[in-house]
């Protein structure tokens, strides 16, 4: 086992796991931030996106030993009262069915925003690509993304 500091939400927390431990596990396992999720396991899926200093990345794909004092952000570090624009169109829309990919697309769709504060439907598909929903919500996810974008552009005014 070794030592790792970490920059985890804005905080600084130490873990003491193997270097071979998917960030995933040491979110949900050690530091009890339980949304980002388990799904697939080999990055296919996207459930378990967070991200790396700005950038979405699949957590469980990501040794430990390769963070170094790169910056992490999940679900509940992306507005900790929940009012982000996408977890406030997510909640107006009711877009999830069962919710379990729901912190994946939101994470990649907050980074979709932040470059493209307009996506096309085009964009969307594009960007979000890698996220799979097994209920099929993905018009209601398209919908909460524009609507997010809308929110986001009126909060900025």
């Amino acid at each position: 086992m070794s030592k790792y500091t970490l920059h985890i939400n804005g905080n600084i927390k130490t873990v003491s796991v193997a270097s071979d431990t998917p960030l995933l596990w040491v979110l949900r396992d050690h530091l009890n931030l339980v949304g980002t999720k388990y799904d697939c396991g080999i990055g296919q899926c996207g459930a378990c996106t967070v991200y790396i200093d700005g950038e979405p990345t699949q957590a469980c794909q990501t040794p430990i030993s390769t963070l170094g004092n790169r910056k992490v952000t999940t679900i509940e570090g992306l507005d900790p009262k929940g009012e982000h624009p996408l977890q406030k169109a997510w909640q107006e829309l009711d877009v999830p069915q069962c919710g379990y990919c729901q912190t994946g697309q939101i994470m990649t769709a907050a980074a979709l925003l932040k470059k493209t504060p307009k996506p096309s439907d085009a964009d969307i598909d594009k960007a979000l690509a890698g996220n799979l929903c097994r209920c099929g919500t993905y018009l209601r996810i398209r919908k909460g993304i524009h609507l997010a974008a809308e929110i986001a552009t009126k909060e900025s005014a």
